[in-house]
């Protein structure tokens, strides 16, 4: 595994002596990968609910052209690895 690093941001301010120096350390590769797949994982979930209310509406109103052309577009939806 990766050590982790830290990265400190010293900045000094000539108008206020005294003043504490701030620190800013960097968010570990760990809880970047995890952030970043639980939001590609709620996206994907709120696209597919969304094309599948279209589906539906598509439905309702007999629709044929809109409905063949959403179904190509949820088959992404339903391929599993």
């Amino acid at each position: 595994m990766k050590k982790q690093k830290a990265n400190y941001l010293l900045s000094s301010f000539a108008a206020v002596k005294d003043s504490p120096i701030k620190a800013k350390k960097e968010i570990s590769f760990e809880i970047k990968l995890a952030s970043q797949l639980l939001l590609d994982d709620l996206v994907s979930r709120w696209n597919k609910s969304q094309l599948e209310q279209r589906i539906n509406e598509a439905i309702d109103h007999q629709d044929k052209i809109a409905f063949l052309q959403l179904s190509k577009e949820y088959q992404a939806y339903t391929y599993e690895f």
